[in-house]
């Protein structure tokens, strides 16, 4: 389908479609294998300004939107979500900054962030904190000029690798989840360090790991905002990433489906190719009518966000949601297509499919957003009456 886009969100999707074919694909299987974080091809993705597509451009970006960023995320995510993963958290760990940074933080961190020269994180999720957002423990404690914050995140995507990170921790934990504060730190902060490298599933070639602080002491301009803002800095950072997990899963799930379907076209069985059987073409029938739908629903949301909406919690949910439950129908879809062959490390429909899982999961379960949809429903319901 043409979805309109301008001249530069195709030039956006062509190089990410490039980077995607001529510097992942060759080492997605590698990288997976080996859970190693793709730096080198980080580096290329800064060298190609992919890195800055969101960030304004008197920071250094190219300010375009989310519409702009999703696209390149989907391309990144048809070769290797590991990748795109990595890619896709450093604009999730920026946003907190961009959105409600100060002038003089985002001066002092954008420029940086939008040349690849620092990579970010997100640390919201602790072990009490993952669905309960507002369960998180770990405390800032002002003290004269700086802020002492203790306490441990966890399974934090690009944790060790980024350089920069926005954190989210308690002010007063007397107020619960409205004595969140969010804070920035930086790599190497004495009393900051990292926990356990974990081993996945799926996204291998992202790293995930655990941020300790340690009566880590920051500036106190390192706030963003102010104190108690944290948890709706969160939230909102939240509601406009999601369409990009949504981008994620569209992304997956066409670049299982055109497996599935070359696979299909060069497999013989009873004498004919495994595509002029019936059942096989309705699986990839269905296949394509998912993904499209998918793909319609992530671009109109991503639009609404960048039309300046100013609550989009419903929407990005709902692309969040449709967009990976289809992933992982499209993906286990493309295993079965393939038969044996699908199930066997050689064909990268089995990674795809490790892979897709965790788009359900993070940043926010399926089933929790399908609480926030219904509540955001209850609530445009009392209004009409």
């Amino acid at each position: 389908m043409d979805y309109f886009l301008t001249e530069e969100q195709i030039m956006i999707r062509d190089m990410a479609r490039q980077i995607a074919e001529d510097k992942i694909m060759p080492v997605r299987a590698e990288l997976d294998e080996k859970e190693e974080f793709p730096r080198e091809i980080m580096n290329f993705l800064a060298q190609s300004d992919m890195l800055g597509i969101y960030i304004p451009e008197e920071y250094g970006g190219l300010g375009k939107g989310s519409l702009d960023l999703c696209i390149a995320i989907e391309e990144l995510s048809r070769a290797c979500l590991g990748v795109s993963t990595s890619y896709a958290a450093n604009a999730l760990g920026t946003y907190p900054i961009m959105l409600f940074g100060s002038e003089e933080q985002k001066k002092r961190y954008l420029p940086d962030i939008a040349s690849g020269k620092n990579l970010v994180a997100f640390g919201l999720t602790e072990a009490n904190a993952g669905s309960d957002a507002g369960g998180i423990q770990t405390t800032a404690v002002l003290d004269g000029t700086e802020y002492v914050l203790n306490g441990t995140k966890q399974w934090i995507t690009n944790g060790e690798e980024a350089d920069i990170y926005t954190i989210i921790a308690l002010t007063d934990k007397a107020k619960g989840a409205r004595g969140a504060s969010a804070f920035i730190v930086e790599k190497g902060t004495k009393g900051f360090s990292f926990g356990k490298k974990e081993k996945k599933m799926g996204i291998r070639a992202s790293t995930t790991c655990e941020l300790i602080f340690d009566n880590c002491r920051i500036p106190k301009e390192n706030i963003i905002d102010r104190e108690g803002k944290g948890f709706i800095i969160a939230m909102k950072t939240l509601d406009k990433a999601r369409a990009g997990v949504g981008a994620q899963g569209v992304g997956v799930a066409q670049g299982a489906f055109e497996e599935a379907l070359s696979f299909a076209k060069q497999r013989y069985q009873f004498g004919h190719s495994i595509i002029s059987f019936q059942a096989v073409q309705h699986m990839l029938a269905d296949m394509a009518i998912q993904i499209e739908a998918a793909r319609s629903l992530v671009y109109s949301v991503a639009r609404f966000i960048d039309s300046g909406a100013k609550d989009v919690s419903k929407e990005s949910a709902i692309a969040k949601t449709f967009a990976t439950d289809i992933c992982m129908n499209v993906t286990t879809d493309a295993v079965q297509v393939m038969g044996g062959a699908g199930y066997m490390r050689e064909y990268p429909v089995e990674k795809m499919m490790r892979d897709a899982k965790i788009l359900q999961i993070y940043e926010g379960t399926n089933q929790i957003q399908r609480n926030v949809i219904a509540q955001a429903l209850i609530r445009e319901t009392v209004k009409k009456k």
